[in-house]
């Protein structure tokens, strides 16, 4: 680790995420080679995803954080809204089956 990102990173470990982590890494790494996918932007989604799964994804997204740090914000901004929603959602289904 370099002196920019911090020595305490909490992992949560899930091997959903974990696998779909993975498979976007995969499908980026395929992308490098094959001309009709976006390489790029499925290991950066990857990298995404694994970020409080690995240190070094957490390593890498830090670095991506320094370098276009409005973009991350709004990404991470995102993610909180989705997460929202879909504990709502949640919430609405299990009250509608009655078991919430």
């Amino acid at each position: 680790m370099d002196d920019k990102t911090s020595t305490f990173i909490a992992l949560k470990p899930r091997p959903g995420r974990k696998a779909l982590g993975w498979f976007f890494i995969v499908l980026g790494v395929l992308g490098l080679i094959l001309p009709f996918l976006q390489g790029f932007l499925f290991l950066a989604l990857g990298v995404f995803v694994l970020r409080d799964q690995y240190v070094w994804a957490a390593d890498r997204w830090a670095w991506v954080t320094g370098r276009w740090p409005g973009a991350v914000s709004k990404i991470e901004s995102l993610e909180a809204s989705v997460n929202a929603r879909m504990a709502g959602w949640g919430l609405r289904v299990r009250r509608a089956i009655g078991r919430g």
